[in-house]
Parts: C-alpha cells; sequence; structure tokens
C-alpha cells in the first residue's frame, strides 16, 4: 500500500508559495538502528526534542503498533509511520484527530460513525460539536462548517475559525480545492478498471439521491475512479472528484455495478468489515489567507488493506 503515497502535488516555477503537507507518512526500514537515529536521518530539519515528543505523544508506529521508545531496535522490513498533527485524547476528542490548525482553520480527521454536523432533530454526537467544545475552552471562538462527509464515511475535513473565512472557502470552493481523493471498497465486477462516470444527481423526498437524465432536475456530478487492486468479488478504488454532490461517489459506484460495501442504502448487501467502505484520503487546498498549498492526507483505514492482503 506504501505506492499510494508517493503522489505529491508541485507548485509551478512562478509560485512562491512553500507547499505545506501534513497527516501520514509512511517509510521502509532498509537497515537495522534505533528509532530516534531512523527518525532523524528521514527528518533532518526538526531538532531531536521535537522527533522525542512525537514519540512521547504516541505520533509514531511501527508495523501499525504505537511506540515511545526511542531506543527501540527497528529491523529491515518494519513499517515506521509517523503523524505531524495533534492527537488528542478520545474522552476530550471522541477518536478525532486535529491535523492542523492556525487561527482561519481547523482541519482534522473524522472517524466513521460520527457526523459532520447535528442533524435535524436528533442528538447523535457530531465533529461539529465535538470541536466547538474543544475550541470555546481553548480559546472561546467559534467553528463554522465549510464542508461535510456523511457520517459513515471517515477521512479529513476542514472547518473555518471565522464567518468570513467560512465564506470564502466556500464561494470559491472548487478553485481552491486543488486535489481532492477517496478510498471505497466496492463489490461487483467493474467492466473498466479506470474510468469516469458523468450523470446529473437528483434527491426524491425520501432523501435518497439518484441519477437522472433530466438536466432540469439533476445536478452535473462528474466521478473519476482507479482500481488499485481486486481480490475475490472485491475491488479497492482511488477516487477522484471533479464536483462535490451529496452522496455522488455512493451514487455513481452503484450505477456501473460496483455500489461501496456496506452501503445497503445504495445496492450493497454485503459488509466485510461492519462500516461503509469510503474513507475522505487526501485534501489539498489553497489556505483562505496565506495562499499556501496545503494537502492533508489521511491513513487509509486498516481494515480496507487487511481485505486486500
Amino acid at each position: 500500500m506504501d505506492t499510494l503515497n508517493t503522489d505529491r502535488p508541485k507548485s509551478g516555477k512562478d509560485n512562491t508559495k512553500k507547499s505545506f503537507n501534513a497527516g501520514i507518512t509512511q517509510f521502509l526500514v532498509d537497515e537495522e538502528c534505533r528509532l530516534l537515529e531512523f527518525l532523524m536521518k528521514k527528518f533532518p530539519e526538526k531538532s531531536r526534542n521535537k522527533l522525542k515528543s512525537w514519540l512521547k505523544n504516541k505520533n509514531v508506529e511501527i508495523s501499525n503498533s504505537v511506540e515511545t521508545s526511542a531506543t527501540k531496535k527497528l529491523s529491515i522490513g518494519d513499517k515506521v509511520e509517523v503523524f505531524q498533527g495533534r492527537i488528542h485524547e478520545r474522552k476530550d476528542l471522541c477518536g478525532i484527530k486535529i491535523f492542523y490548525e492556525d487561527d482561519y482553520i481547523i482541519v482534522i480527521e473524522k472517524p466513521c460513525g460520527v457526523l459532520s454536523v447535528p442533524a435535524y432533530k436528533e442528538e447523535h454526537t457530531s465533529a461539529y460539536n465535538i470541536l466547538s467544545d474543544y475550541v470555546k475552552r481553548k480559546n472561546n471562538r467559534k467553528i463554522y462548517p465549510v464542508h461535510r462527509l456523511d457520517g459513515r464515511v471517515s477521512g479529513v475535513m476542514m472547518f473555518a475559525l471565522k464567518p468570513d473565512i467560512q465564506l470564502i472557502l466556500k464561494d470559491n470552493w472548487k478553485e481552491m480545492v486543488f486535489e481532492r481523493k477517496y478510498i471505497a471498497v466496492t463489490s461487483g465486477a467493474l467492466k473498466k478498471k479506470d474510468g469516469t462516470i458523468s450523470s446529473y444527481l437528483a434527491e426524491n423526498k425520501m432523501y435518497k439521491v439518484y441519477s437522472t437524465n433530466d438536466t432540469e432536475k439533476g445536478k452535473l456530478a462528474i466521478t473519476n475512479y482507479k482500481t488499485i487492486k481486486t481480490i475475490n468479488n472485491y475491488s479497492l478504488l482511488e477516487v477522484k472528484l471533479d464536483t462535490g454532490r451529496k452522496n455522488q461517489i455512493r451514487v455513481q459506484l452503484s450505477d456501473i455495478g460496483a455500489p461501496i460495501v456496506g452501503d445497503e442504502k445504495y445496492g450493497s448487501n454485503e459488509n466485510p468489515f461492519g462500516r461503509i467502505g469510503l474513507h475522505a484520503w487526501i485534501l489539498g487546498v489553497i489556505h483562505p489567507v496565506s495562499k499556501e498549498k496545503m494537502r492533508f492526507e489521511s491513513k487509509i483505514p486498516e481494515e480496507f488493506q487487511k481485505l486486500f492482503k
């Protein structure tokens, strides 16, 4: 799965702004050494104390297990994963990880099962509620939603910390988001391993989205997909959005006979790991104030990867 992490945005020659990357960085160990020594080689720009703080804050995993010892001996072939965001205790943020925050935006990894914002007349815990409490305790500020993920979808999300920043991002979302990718696990036979799905999406009275030929009723939705791996009846797909309609990926993959596993609403009757097989993997966005290119990558769920081993 390491090949999934090689895609990095490149700035044009006339772009003097630096690119910001956050999220999970993966390495394969090619020689025996101690963990701190390994980190110093991979992150020469970081101080010794900074690297030790990553270990102390449980930001480093070796072969999917958290490691806090600087003297841990690494073996050839070990997989080292480093998370450069801020990890807060589950009791405070209900499993939400904060990738980045400043005076204008906060970027998180939302776990599966947590709503993006409160649902009408429902009292489910939401990312909005959890982060609102966190920001209010920290500096008595508010947060403002910019986009949403379905409650059963995990991955990268962003909120604004000022109403004018929310407006800038919402009004210019298409221009400011330079990369947006998902990972999907589907069932059924794909006629094409790679392709583009284009249709007009509308929503019925039961709040179910569907494809239509009626251009007056529906909104154009374009989804690009690429098969990473196929095993038995399942496919692991990289999905890139040209548009951001409600339930877009779920509907359009179902339309081509490859519904996302665990998504019974849109035609799946398989659920190999007890959740919907969709994860918001990468969000690349231009900062609304500094204009820097910022790229956030969320670790692909372990249950997805295990299915294809």
